[in-house]
């Protein structure tokens, strides 16, 4: 494996993220691209081939470290062909040393990937909690479609478990995030002017249209499609979330649609609480990533003051915020980084694999 240069690559169902380190472990470049795998592997492909155009680099230019949740998109029949049929087309377009993250197995070649599926199936929580550099922390990555609340004591990762099943029975894997989940999933009634409503089970609107409307989803986070195909505009967003109550847009003001989209975000952020209240111990410090690591630092402020709430990109090689994080000062890459974070741990932690293994 290329020690001058590493690439952590993330392979979700919906979105492909890359790191790039240079010889010195520092971060280099950071990106998260579309990628809807559930429509079958010639998007991973294109989304591969367009990160590395984007990094300006060819693939046998660096090493590859790689880590996925994509299996379960349903394009595949079992966790097992997922998990196949990614890494084989990944050491096809990456080459044949191309590391594949397995949890408690460490890096696993393509040729150890039979044999490891269950440690490589949706692991990259395990990665980020390993490249943190701390010792007693809960870390609650909100993404675009799922939470991971990740309990961390003396060092050492305590979730039961590695499978989704048994992380969602858990609930240190829960079902929610603030692009792609359908409002449906919820609640069953909604309180509206002071009414309360049924809520259609329907895929008229997504959490996506509620954060846009509430101002807290970063463009750059919005990339998945709408659930009409249509705009992201707020009077858009708004329509949808109207018809998830039976209304039109029309019948009210865009204040009382952004009413109830701080109503659909309370219910969320109760449900993520519920949650984390199962995994939290005293004095443990909370920390955010994913595109919905600003839902953390508001739970963070409903919890006892002895819990402290600080970014992920601050465990960036364990450098503190106001210093250079991994060598650099540029505040974007930082904040990339809460999104991009389990790609950057696959990375770092292969670095230093790699390294023992000649040293």
């Amino acid at each position: 494996m290329n020690q001058t240069v590493t690439i952590g690559w993330d392979i979700g169902g919906a979105h492909l993220k890359a790191v790039q380190l240079n010889a010195y472990g520092e971060v280099v470049q950071v990106l998260q691209l579309p990628c809807p795998l559930w429509k079958g592997l010639v998007q991973l492909e294109e989304a591969i081939n367009n990160m590395l155009q984007a990094f300006k680099i060819a693939p046998a230019e660096a090493g590859h470290a790689v880590t996925m949740t994509g299996e379960l998109v349903d394009c595949f029949e079992n966790r097992e062909q997922g998990v196949m049929e990614i890494s084989s087309l990944v050491a096809k377009l990456l080459g044949k040393e191309t590391l594949f993250y397995a949890a408690n197995a460490g890096f696993v070649p393509l040729e150890g990937v039979s044999t490891n599926i269950v440690g490589i199936a949706s692991t990259n929580w395990h990665a980020s909690a390993l490249a943190m550099h701390v010792q007693d922390a809960l870390l609650i990555d909100i993404g675009s479609t799922t939470t991971d609340i990740i309990a961390i004591e003396a060092g050492r990762v305590k979730n039961t478990g590695l499978s989704d099943a048994s992380r969602m029975q858990a609930d240190s894997l829960v079902y929610t995030g603030v692009v792609r989940t359908p409002v449906m999933a919820l609640a069953q009634k909604l309180m509206f002017e002071g009414a309360e409503f049924n809520v259609a089970a329907e895929y008229f609107a997504t959490m996506a249209d509620v954060y846009r409307l509430t101002g807290d989803l970063l463009p750059e986070h919005d990339m998945s499609d709408t659930a009409d195909g249509k705009g992201k505009t707020a009077l858009e967003s708004a329509r949808r979330l109207a018809r998830m109550i039976g209304h039109d847009v029309e019948s009210n003001s865009l204040e009382a649609w952004v009413n109830l989209a701080n109503t659909c975000k309370t219910l969320q952020m109760q449900q993520i609480k519920a949650a984390l209240l199962k995994h939290l111990k005293p004095n443990m410090t909370i920390i955010g990533a994913g595109a919905g690591s600003f839902l953390v630092q508001q739970l963070a402020l409903t919890l006892p003051k002895q819990h402290a709430c600080e970014p992920i990109s601050m465990r960036v090689a364990g450098m503190p915020s106001n210093a250079l994080v991994g060598g650099y000062a540029n505040l974007s890459l930082q904040h990339d980084l809460e999104l991009c974070f389990s790609a950057y741990a696959v990375a770092t932690l292969a670095k230093k694999y790699v390294a023992k293994q000649y040293a």
